[in-house]
């Protein structure tokens, strides 16, 4: 099996046509159901935002497109070694800020060319705008826990630079 990166594929840039669509995915904790792999075909750019659960879903959302990722804080066998807790990437010129829980948050964003931080570890679907940031928690798309919604998340980047989340519930 191939040694995985953080970033399975080269950093992804440029607008090309129309919108970009970044796919956002999180806890799969081992489970990457058909569903979701469906909801992502066709996406630019694929961020998991961790509690991965094994190289094997990283290596199938590599199949779809590019894909980076970070640890969680259920990814502590070996393979999960390489991932970094924080990955920073630029998607269509809009720049992302990956993170597992975003109780691990420390840096004021306001200042920073940071437009977007995607995070996961709550399992709760989530959108919020403060201070010209996106926050987005696109949900659990692993197990089931407790009653919240199995989603992930879509985020469409328009070619003036204009964001917006679509979550796509699953099973």
């Amino acid at each position: 099996m191939a040694e995985l990166s953080p970033t399975v594929s080269p950093q992804p840039t440029g607008t090309g046509h129309g919108v970009a669509v970044v796919g956002l995915i999180s806890d799969t904790h081992g489970l990457l159901r058909p569903e979701a792999v469906d909801a992502l075909r066709g996406c630019r750019y694929i961020i998991h935002a961790g509690d991965i659960g094994g190289p094997e879903i990283l290596e199938k959302l590599g199949e779809l497109a590019g894909v980076t990722a970070v640890g969680g804080n259920n990814d502590r066998d070996d393979w999960s070694n390489g991932l970094p807790p924080t990955a920073e990437l630029t998607v269509a010129g809009v720049r992302i800020l990956v993170l597992h829980d975003i109780a691990q948050l420390r840096a004021t964003l306001a200042d920073s060319e940071v437009r977007v931080v995607v995070s996961g570890h709550s399992h709760k679907p989530k959108e919020e705008r403060r201070d010209g940031v996106l926050y987005v928690n696109p949900g659990s798309a692993g197990p089931r826990r407790f009653k919240l919604p199995v989603s992930l998340a879509r985020l469409h980047i328009a070619a003036a630079g204009t964001l917006r989340v679509e979550f796509v519930t699953l099973g």
